[in-house]
């Protein structure tokens, strides 16, 4: 009998390309997405149900679920995949900025899990799989709301794992770093980018901030398939493994958060957008 899997933000990027790899590999997928005119090409696969499912509305939350159900019987995996990255300086960026962000990177998510739950526990087990980022463990300037709201995932998804293993239900966390390629994820932060003209006394280090990320982007070696086959690898390697990281760590950010002191970890970190780096 074929398992069947509901992935959030699925009309491009890793989504996308997890919607692939899942139904390649004879999964029933319930393909949700906030415009689902976008998901064409699965027109004709059985296996595939497109529907929409915007994380900030409730009401298309609860249809998307109830679709999947009603589809395919049952859901046995969730895949919190939808989300953005606001850039700009954290003075630039409005209260309204701050609230979209939570609102699709963590609220959106808890919204879509809690749906889910009372069917997981209904079926003895269940699996939760939210994608996270490197920008959860290590942070960076002027994506501060991002950090703040990935850091959030990385806490709500530990604690959730403790409670929800008592109802034989698993959480997981896959964490893209180093950046992806083919993914529209730069553009969207690119369009929401924060700007104040006012705050001159940044120029300086926004510069300084811009060069880095622009080699950043430069240096990217994974693509959203890359992401794609670690996450079908934890959805289905009967572990209770609670985190995956999946990217190319030649900026050393992983290596320095994982193995220096603190002390040292922040002078590292600082180095990268000193006057002197």
């Amino acid at each position: 009998m074929r398992k069947t899997v509901l992935i959030t933000g699925t009309s491009s990027g890793i989504g996308l390309a997890t919607v692939k790899l899942f139904a390649e590999n004879d999964w029933n997928v319930v393909a949700t997405m906030r415009n689902p005119a976008a998901g064409g090409e699965f027109a004709g696969h059985n296996n595939v149900l497109v529907v929409h499912l915007d994380v900030k509305d409730l009401a298309s939350i609860e249809r998307a679920v109830v679709a999947g159900i009603e589809c395919f019987g049952r859901i046995d995996v969730l895949i919190n995949n939808a989300g953005y990255g606001q850039y700009g300086l954290f003075e630039a960026l409005s209260r309204e900025d701050i609230q979209e962000q939570f609102d699709v990177n963590v609220f959106g998510v808890m919204d879509v899990t809690r749906a889910l739950l009372p069917h997981f526990r209904r079926n003895k087990g269940g699996l939760v799989l939210n994608v996270g980022s490197g920008a959860g463990l290590f942070a960076l300037p002027m994506i501060s709301l991002y950090c703040a709201s990935k850091f959030a995932l990385e806490g709500f998804s530990e604690a959730l794992a403790y409670e929800l293993a008592s109802q034989n239900i698993v959480v997981k966390l896959v964490e893209p770093h180093g950046g992806v390629n083919n993914t529209n994820f730069s553009e969207r932060s690119a369009e929401s980018s924060a700007k104040d003209d006012s705050l001159t006394a940044y120029d300086g280090f926004v510069e300084r901030t811009q060069a880095a990320f622009g080699s950043m982007t430069a240096s990217r070696t994974i693509c959203s398939g890359d992401v794609a086959k670690v996450i079908f690898e934890a959805v289905t390697d009967g572990t209770d493994r609670l985190r995956y990281l999946v990217g190319d760590d030649a900026r050393g950010f992983i290596r320095a958060w994982d193995e220096m002191s603190n002390a040292d970890y922040v002078q590292f970190m600082r180095s990268k957008f000193s006057a002197e780096g």
